[in-house]
């Protein structure tokens, strides 16, 4: 069972790390990720800790948010000391942190690079909306260290992103995708959800078409999950909007898999697929790893050692405690071990590498093998004694894993 740690209070005033979570932590892989939780404009489908300008009060203002997360940078590098990890990944997410400007970014990643060991071919990623880039921002992340851009595409077509509530028009992440190559971004992601209300199978295709006509090494793509208290959850109640049926989210998968497959495109995740390993998203690796990061920002989850922790979520909370000197952590959980075998498992088997049987429980070899029998696991081909998924079990990659583990 977790252990939900009393170190953390109300107002804690520091976050102290046990020293069995820090052990070996500078000898193992090691992220940063970076949350900026502001948006022009709340999408009808998003349920993440993001705020338009609207829903913050004092303290919360984008001009200074920099500086409030390069004081958690640093509380970091404080508390992890004297013997840092080196970051291998850093990955700003959102929110869409490009609504800050570009020396923002350069500001808080030129502040990791002085507080921490940064890995010579460390991978630093940022997420885009497209309409809040141009070349030359993008060039200037470019010359800062950014290395990889995620930009947030979603659909082709215009009245699937009116339905998503997106503001870039068709067309304009392709066009951003293109000033990220000019830029000099040799690793370029888009993003895509399939399952939208109204979309037909000739708006995916086209979609698919698109991303692929776009310099892209990178594309993920995800089914659309209604999340309870949305915009979109409530039109869909209202019966405004109909709800998406699980075998068209099935067809959408198979269509962009094959699709992506003749393009030269192999999934290493099921919902993510490459070029080739470089161009990978290492970061996320690292979360499906269970591996170690910091989450900077309001919100944040972080992972170290088997100690997970989160922030306060609202970002003016998360300003005024850094102003004071407190941590902004808002809880924390111990995991045993397991939890974190159980974590490895669920997180493991979705990954084309496949998961070594013998993390398995008896009983869940067991199933393993009524599973390769029914056609949803075969072999692992990266290592002996392994388990994959085949192309059905990543259809049914939840079910399946449910099973294996409970």
């Amino acid at each position: 069972m977790n252990t939900v740690l009393p170190l953390l209070g109300e107002t804690p005033a520091s976050l102290e790390l046990p020293a069995a979570a820090l052990e070996n932590v500078a000898r193992t892989p090691f992220g940063l990720y970076v949350h900026v939780p502001f948006c022009a404009t709340r999408c009808g489908y998003c349920d993440f800790n993001t705020y338009t300008s609207d829903e913050l009060g004092p303290g919360a203002n984008r001009s200074e948010y920099a500086g409030t997360a390069i004081a958690e940078l640093r509380r970091a590098a404080e508390t992890l000391g004297p013997d840092l990890p080196t970051v291998s990944t850093v990955f700003v997410g959102g929110g869409t942190p490009t609504l800050l400007p570009a020396d923002d970014l350069a500001a808080v990643l030129a502040q990791i690079q002085r507080l921490f060991p940064v890995a010579d071919d460390v991978e630093v990623t940022t997420e885009a909306n497209p309409e809040t880039v141009s070349t030359a921002y993008l060039t200037r992340l470019r010359e800062a260290g950014f290395t990889r851009v995620s930009l947030g595409m979603q659909s082709a077509a215009e009245h699937v992103l009116a339905v998503l509530d997106r503001r870039h028009t068709p067309g304009r992440a392709v066009q951003a995708a293109h000033e990220a190559a000019a830029a000099g971004f040799e690793h370029v992601n888009l993003d895509l959800i399939y399952g939208t209300p109204g979309e037909t199978d000739e708006d995916w295709a086209a979609s698919l078409d698109a991303v692929l006509g776009s310099p892209v090494d990178h594309v993920s793509a995800y089914a659309l999950i209604v999340e309870e208290g949305t915009r979109l959850a409530r039109r869909i109640s209202r019966g405004e909007l109909p709800m998406t049926d699980d075998d068209v989210l099935a067809d959408r998968y198979v269509q962009a898999d094959a699709t992506l497959r003749e393009a030269g495109f192999d999934w290493y995740e099921v919902s993510n697929w490459a070029t080739d390993d470089a161009a990978r998203c290492r970061h996320n690796e690292l979360y499906w790893a269970n591996a170690n990061w910091w989450g900077i920002g309001p919100g944040a989850h972080s992972h170290v050692g088997g100690l997970r922790w989160w922030n306060v979520k609202h970002p003016a909370v998360y300003a005024d405690r850094l102003a004071r000197g407190e941590s902004p952590a808002q809880d924390s959980e111990l995991l045993d071990d397991a939890d974190r075998a159980l974590e490895t498992i669920m997180l493991g088997l979705r990954l084309r590498e496949g998961l070594p049987l013998s993390l398995l429980s008896g009983a869940g070899r067991e199933r393993a093998r009524v599973a390769v029998a029914d056609g949803l696991l075969e072999p692992g081909a990266h290592a002996a004694g392994s388990a994959v998924l085949t192309d059905r079990g990543r259809l049914l990659a939840d079910a399946v894993i449910r099973d294996l583990t409970d």
